[in-house]
């Protein structure tokens, strides 16, 4: 039987693994950039009409129209509707509106695999094409270890300048991804990615463990060529009501714990055999 000190060991010497998620569709309902149209109208970054634009757009998305093409007019679109933006105001808001927009359009599915994940030992990254003021808060809701997304370009004056300083879509996730696992020493053939898109096949194509989910019909296709297993995701759920009533303690309170009952049982024992000296001597 293996001692304790030689399995921890083991498990030390084997390669880190991950599973990659994209966001939209995949872990939560909508898109989530455009999800936040009505919360930077009401902020005064965008008007009424790009708030009509942003809602047909989020319509063409979820009908799973949105080809390569028309994800490239998006972003133009949006890049060129962010040019000027205050980059700590749209975080303000996006802080502010976290949990009322984005919250309820979790997947349950979803969140349980990321906790599968998790208790496997495997890191959680979202690899996302939406902003990182946006999915950055939304990994750290999730509970994601990292987050890859769209970064724009920010000017001296600590605005959008309407450029993109790295575009987090197709074959630049799976570049991404290879990255970190270099830097992080994670075995590509032994991690999991999950999409909806025929966007990520070179994503998909990285890993060993490929998901398609919710998938659009060129996934779709794609994905009973290769035979990569398809994922339905539909219930969407608020974090809060898969949460038991009382939250397990956090590991620093564990261990502060662990240490009162430590020092309490050690003050029990000097407490009793000093008491038994005592009793012994009176005799």
């Amino acid at each position: 039987m293996l001692k304790l000190v030689e399995i921890q060991s083991l498990n030390h010497s084997m390669p880190r693994t991950a599973a990659f998620f994209d966001l939209d569709k995949t872990v939560i309902a909508k898109s989530s950039t455009l999800t936040f149209s009505k919360s930077f109208y009401q902020g005064g970054l965008i008007n009424r009409r790009a708030v009509l634009r942003t809602a047909y757009a989020q319509f063409v998305f979820l009908a799973g129209g949105a080809d390569h093409d028309q994800m490239e007019r998006m972003r133009a679109y949006l890049s060129a509707l962010c040019r000027g933006w205050n980059v700590e105001q749209v975080k303000e808001i996006v802080a502010e509106t976290l949990h009322d927009l984005i919250d309820p359009i979790i997947y349950d599915e979803a969140a349980s695999l990321i906790e599968e994940h998790h208790a496997a030992g495997r890191d959680v990254v979202i690899v996302s094409t939406s902003g990182a003021e946006v999915v950055e808060p939304i990994g750290e809701l999730l509970g994601a270890d990292r987050v890859v997304a769209t970064r724009m370009v920010v000017g001296e004056d600590g605005c959008f300048t309407g450029e993109v300083e790295y575009y987090a879509y197709g074959p630049t996730k799976a570049e991404a991804i290879k990255e970190l696992a270099r830097t992080e020493g994670y075995d590509l053939a032994r991690c999991y990615a999950y999409s909806d898109s025929a966007t990520d096949v070179p994503m998909l194509s990285s890993v060993g463990h490929p998901y398609a989910v919710n998938p659009d019909r060129a996934l779709r296709r794609e994905a009973l060529t290769r035979a990569w297993p398809i994922l339905d995701f539909h219930k969407p759920v608020r974090l809060k009501q898969r949460l038991p009533a009382f939250s397990a303690p956090s590991r620093p309170a564990l261990v502060a714990a662990a240490a009162v009952g430590a020092a309490a049982a050690t003050a029990g024992i000097v407490w009793y055999a000093s008491r038994r000296r005592a009793l012994t001597a009176s005799r």
